[in-house]
């Protein structure tokens, strides 16, 4: 066997690895994805250093930055914020040497949840802002997750009319999507419609007398998560589709249905409670913290559940 044919088998495997991990990457536990996303890194940059064929280097800063993009994400459930976003910059310039432009869009993408997650909504926007620019070009899904990720980051901005253009923005670019290799690959990679709901939720939860609209489509992501195939069924979007409806019930003065919504998120385990689980649970505690909460049974059983809930995180499993 050539040199060069062991380096193409090396490449091909190492695609089904990075694709095999994006496919899991939803709906598997951080705790079983990270060494394998670790190991995989490694393999990728050690083949870009040591490759003698320089054709596979455009598909080797390809497979660097997608499974950067995955690590990063798991740094973020396990909140470690510095560096899932290093990750996300290493995901950006991989993308920019492979000359991948919807990879590059999704890198902004990651980076505005990153900051999105973090409670810096105005930063979030900017990377979205940036991606959405980039993804011009893009026909995948990328181009309606950044478009929904601006809206979120425009709500929590209070800046309610841009929110709801991004939105609107946002299901237009739908209706015209077309699959790209970013979809093909599945997991974080596809924004689904489910997804696309969950987003829309947050949104409106976090804007004046939208509380129905809230409802309506966190109640739409849920039916879709629920009829979805395992492999597109993203607790961590399901359960923040679950706290927004909470939040809503909460808000409303009815604690009885908050505690129906969070019942899944309740009885995750701890694999699962990641970092952005535990902020959309975390909403909904301080929620039931209000003063016309005091004397209600219920409420105080949930706001016990979600403290409960909370002493637990994915993160105490890492060292």
């Amino acid at each position: 066997m050539t040199t060069t044919t062991a380096a193409t088998i090396t490449v091909e495997q190492l695609r089904d690895e990075v694709t095999a991990l994006a496919r899991r990457c939803l709906c598997d536990p951080v705790t079983e994805l990270f060494g394998p996303l670790l190991e995989t890194q490694e393999r990728v940059f050690s083949r870009l250093e040591n490759d003698p064929v320089p054709e596979h280097l455009h598909e080797l800063y390809l497979l660097a930055g997608l499974v950067s993009g995955m690590l990063a994400k798991a740094h973020h459930d396990l909140d470690r914020e510095h560096q899932a976003m290093s990750l996300a910059r290493m995901a950006y310039v991989c993308a920019d040497n492979a000359g991948h432009g919807g990879l590059r869009a999704w890198s902004r993408g990651l980076q505005s949840l990153l900051a999105y997650s973090g409670g810096r909504p105005q930063e979030a926007a900017a990377f979205a802002d940036c991606g959405a620019r980039i993804a011009v070009e893009q026909t995948g899904s990328v181009a309606s997750w950044l478009a929904c990720g601006l809206a979120r980051a425009l709500a929590r901005l209070g800046a309610a009319e841009p929110a709801r253009l991004a939105l609107a923005r946002a299901e237009d670019l739908r209706e015209h999507h077309v699959h790209d290799d970013l979809d093909a690959l599945g997991g974080i990679f596809l924004f689904t419609p489910a997804r696309q709901h969950h987003y829309a939720a947050d949104t409106y939860a976090c804007l004046p007398e939208q509380a129905d609209r809230a409802v309506h489509e966190a109640t739409r992501s849920i039916a879709l998560y629920a009829a979805a195939p395992p492999e597109q069924r993203s607790f961590g979007d399901e359960a923040g589709a679950r706290c927004v409806l909470a939040l809503i019930r909460v808000r409303a003065g009815d604690a009885t249905a908050a505690r129906d919504a969070l019942g899944p998120v309740l009885r995750l385990d701890l694999p699962r409670r990641t970092a952005e689980v535990m902020a959309g649970m975390a909403r909904v505690g301080d929620a039931l913290r209000h003063s016309r909460f005091v004397d209600v049974p219920e409420a105080r059983d949930l706001r016990e559940q979600i403290e409960w809930f909370a002493q637990r995180p994915a993160s105490a499993l890492s060292s």
